[in-house]
């Protein structure tokens, strides 16, 4: 990073996945929202992240006595809240809401900002009450509270800014304020939206269109949106229906996307958009001391027995599993981790798909495989794969497990004791992964269809392997049967073959999964990237 004095970022993020006992978090755009935080307090970096404190936070997913997935909802308070004793207030449906601000620094990160509308001033007491919860009043409510909360609350606690980082199109709303600000000092309003173009960077993440969120505009004006603006203006800024990504696109002077393969796929997905900023690729990363066990770096390091630390590791493993699920899984018998949110396009249960194959595997215990994963409380067809999968368990006892509601906890788990962590998503539907790159720095290996940040990293045969020759159609149908075959000609004519006969190979693709991801894919090199990519200008 340049010596020079780095600028001061304003980080807006919906959620942070600081700690499984803090619940501000749904997913990946979360946890590496809690990672970049981290990373960027390791290097003392002046970032300033802005959230919402969730009363309730993300869905708690249990399975009930028929398999199925049902949702719940606690409230929870944080002792290690700090009262900034700061308030700020936002229209909504032209009615004030006040906004409290919290502060913490509790988990080794930069100090988190968080606005809180759960307190007497408001009726609206609720919006903070759940991570993507309700409907879409609610999700524009919150938006309004992130984004325009979020710059007032930087005006009224003094701190100053250089540049405002929007991590996903949530954040949109806060570059209306800005534009406001600017017009309420007597710019017009194309002076405006230039002036803060400059100040403004944007991070995409999904290439699934329904994951890109629109509001009609009738509804942004109903909700007190505009912030002052005009329809034609908000039209301009995100068309009708109102895009927050297209919105993010356009009022940011460069964007990113979170690799390489996902630049290509984001370019290609937002080619029509009139004046909107270049897409490159900043590959995500993860917090080193958070995600890899401290016997495993220190093995590698000193050049000691690595299949002796991961036995250790994956036998704690064995007894979580045993802990949450009571299935006793057999600690000499090949581990497959899979851990996801679930998405159609992610296909946890693709390894099911040719049963006349896989099952012999199964059935002997030869393949064991640990899933886990949460469906949106809203999405009945994430919910039919969480059934499966539970069906799955039932149908294979001794060597299928489904660990109910996911958290940092079973991520870190899984990541540090499976013997390999799969992945086979549709490609190129996968923005990043880094699930992937916390089991690479494990030593348990990657096995994954070259999507999102694996065709960086991937040496096949070497560091893990690839799964199939990145082949890519838009027939779902003919896709899926060429990446199932793919995945059983990887597994069981290469995988399996290594783990149970050569050893020696195994521990030095181990070895070498670590060397090859443990600088490039840590916070370190991301938060560089930003800084002398997007944050400094050139």
């Amino acid at each position: 990073m340049n010596e020079q004095k780095l600028p001061s970022v304003a980080y807006f993020s919906m959620e942070y996945g600081l700690h499984s006992d803090f619940k501000m978090y749904a997913g990946g755009l979360g946890i590496l929202a809690g990672d970049y935080i981290k990373g960027a307090k390791d290097i003392n970096a002046p970032i300033i992240p802005i959230g919402l404190k969730w009363k309730q936070g993300y869905t708690d997913q249990k399975i009930d006595a028929n398999g199925n997935p049902y949702d719940s909802y606690h409230n929870y308070v944080y002792d290690f809240l700090e009262d900034t004793g700061v308030k700020v207030t936002v229209k909504v449906r032209k009615t004030d809401v006040v906004c409290k601000v919290w502060k913490t620094d509790y988990f080794g990160n930069s100090t988190l900002y968080l606005l809180d509308t759960d307190i007497p001033e408001n009726n609206d007491a609720w919006i903070t009450g759940q991570l993507y919860g309700w409907f879409g009043e609610e999700r524009i409510a919150q938006e309004i509270v992130l984004g325009i909360g979020g710059v007032k609350a930087m005006r009224a606690l003094g701190i100053p800014i250089d540049v405002y980082h929007f991590n996903e199109g949530h954040a949109a709303l806060a570059a209306i304020e800005l534009i406001r600000e600017k017009m309420s000092g007597g710019s017009t309003f194309e002076e405006a939206w230039k002036a803060t173009r400059e100040e403004v960077v944007f991070t995409t993440h999904t290439p699934i269109k329904e994951g890109n969120e629109t509001h009609p505009l009738d509804r942004l004006e109903y909700m007190s949106a505009f912030n002052g603006l005009t329809r034609d203006q908000m039209e301009r800024i995100g068309g009708e229906p109102f895009n927050m990504t297209v919105a993010g696109l356009r009022l940011s002077r460069i964007s990113n996307a979170v690799a390489q393969l996902h630049a290509d796929t984001a370019n290609k997905m937002w080619k029509e958009v009139a004046g909107r900023s270049d897409i490159i690729g900043i590959t995500n990363a993860i917090h080193t001391p958070t995600w890899v066990d401290e016997r495993m770096t220190q093995a590698y390091e000193q050049n000691g027995d690595l299949w002796a630390v991961h036995k250790e590791i994956k036998g704690e493993l064995i007894d979580f599993i045993k802990e949450r699920s009571g299935i006793s899984l057999n600690a000499d018998n090949l581990l497959i981790g899979f851990s996801r949110r679930a998405a159609p396009y992610k296909r946890s249960d693709l390894i099911f798909s040719q049963p006349e194959i896989i099952e012999p595997y199964l059935e002997s215990g030869k393949i064991q495989i640990v899933f886990s994963g949460k469906a949106h409380p809203l999405d009945d067809n994430g919910k039919k794969i969480v059934s499966n999968l539970v069906a799955m368990m039932k149908k294979y006892p001794k060597s299928v497990v489904f660990l109910e509601n996911y958290d940092m906890t079973i991520g870190a788990q899984l990541t540090r004791g499976s013997d390999i962590w799969l992945n086979n998503p549709r490609r190129p539907l996968e923005a990043s992964g880094t699930s992937g790159m916390k089991a690479a720095m494990n030593g348990v290996l990657n096995c994954s269809i070259l999507d999102g940040w694996w065709p960086e990293a991937c040496l096949d045969g070497e560091n893990g392997w690839q799964i199939g020759d990145g082949f890519e159609t838009t027939d779902f149908e003919v896709l899926d049967k060429h990446d199932s075959d793919a995945l059983y000609d990887t597994l069981l004519n290469r995988v399996l073959p290594t783990y149970y006969e050569n050893r020696e190979q195994w521990v030095q693709m181990m070895k070498k999964s670590i060397e090859t991801t443990r600088t490039e894919f840590a916070t370190k090199r991301m938060l560089d990237e930003y800084y002398n990519r997007m944050y400094i200008k050139n």
